[in-house]
């Protein structure tokens, strides 16, 4: 994960340097890169990202015979890869399809007051992407904008172990539901270039079903409720 960081930064500092120099070009000779591109009603291109899962619960109000001290979150990171359709509704309005693949590691702490059974509980999840996005963006300023976006997804876990017995396994897991939905928040700013736009890109996402799969036992027990929550940054890159 840390070479996918690098590169994002790499591409990020990179497209800055290029919008920067592209910026003061365009302004000696008098006009924008892309000048027509907010005239097209289609565009389409592709997402590069890199995100950090974790889990929104709530605990239990009873104490577990098991000695069970404690329960937090063990964020882990992840990357995404997607295809962006965006479709023109009005001069600030687009309507964004990105479907991709999202590879999202999440983990639980679990401490006993037997040391000796404190353990990791990591979800490992490849999700098949389906979300439909509001992309609400300012007038360009030479050749920025700024946006905001706010939307709905669907995913579904591609190796779910939701039908997994764990009566089979050596070790209790922790069995997540295959599918779920998600309200999408987030904002980026629009890097016009000379041959594309780029644009830079935050975004959190905050899952609406409780996942987990009650297995009553130590780990499923004290929850009681499980959603799931990712941080993204993205590049895009959008022709």
């Amino acid at each position: 994960m840390q070479g996918i960081t690098k590169g994002i930064l790499a591409g990020i500092l990179l497209a800055i340097g290029l919008s920067l120099s592209s910026d003061v070009c365009a302004q000696k000779i008098g006009r924008k890169n892309l000048a027509s591109f907010d005239n097209k009603i289609f565009h389409f291109g592709f997402i590069l990202s890199g995100n950090k899962s974790d889990f929104s619960f709530n605990l239990r109000d009873t104490t577990m015979e098991s000695g069970l001290m404690s329960v937090s979150n063990a964020p882990q990171a992840g990357f995404n890869l997607a295809l962006l359709g965006s479709a023109k509704i009005s001069r600030h309005l687009r309507l964004r399809f990105v479907p991709g693949l999202s590879f999202q590691d999440r983990g639980l702490n679990y401490t006993f007051q037997d040391d000796t059974k404190n353990t990791l509980k990591r979800t490992e999840a490849v999700n098949l992407d389906i979300p439909l996005l509001l992309k609400i963006r300012t007038d360009r300023l030479t050749n920025f904008a700024a946006y905001a976006l706010v939307g709905a997804k669907y995913s579904k876990d591609m190796q779910s172990q939701e039908s997994v017995n764990q009566q089979l396994e050596n070790d209790d897991i922790l069995r997540i539901e295959s599918s779920n939905y998600s309200v999408d928040l987030g904002a980026g700013i629009d890097i016009f270039l000379p041959f594309f736009k780029f644009a830079i890109e935050v975004k959190t996402e905050l899952g609406l079903r409780d996942v987990l799969i009650q297995d009553n036992n130590d780990y499923t027990n004290p929850i009681e409720g499980l959603k799931t929550r990712s941080y993204i940054v993205s590049l895009c890159f959008e022709g």
